[in-house]
């Protein structure tokens, strides 16, 4: 006997979201899949820093730290400002303490 899921498909189908959005989300959580880039997030969690505070921080050259850092900025994780020659990075908004936040209850639970 074959089961009727029509409605059950009918209903998840009609709530997917396109493609192209959940190939962005997709990317999106693949950035949180690198060990650097989440310690990056959690210094910036904790305070604002430059490039050369954070490679101090996690014994790491600038130029990895800058590299994880654009690749952070692409996803919209991170932001910037500038002050005279130096660029202090912050997170971007709420929503990626947020993140952080969960994924710590996740893993602690």
């Amino acid at each position: 006997m074959k089961h009727d899921h029509s409605k059950i498909l009918s209903a998840v189908g009609s709530q997917m979201p396109e493609d192209e959005v959940l190939a962005e989300l997709s990317e999106l959580f693949s950035v949180f899949g690198d060990s650097t880039r989440i310690k990056i997030l959690w210094a910036l969690f904790e305070h604002e820093m430059c490039v050369c505070a954070i490679a101090e921080l996690l014994k790491m050259t600038q130029s990895a730290i800058s590299h994880q850092l654009k690749l952070l900025r692409h996803a919209k994780l991170v932001s910037s400002r500038r002050e005279g020659k130096t660029i202090y990075y912050f997170l971007a908004d709420d929503h990626v303490r947020s993140i952080i936040n969960q994924g710590m209850e996740h893993i602690s639970e």
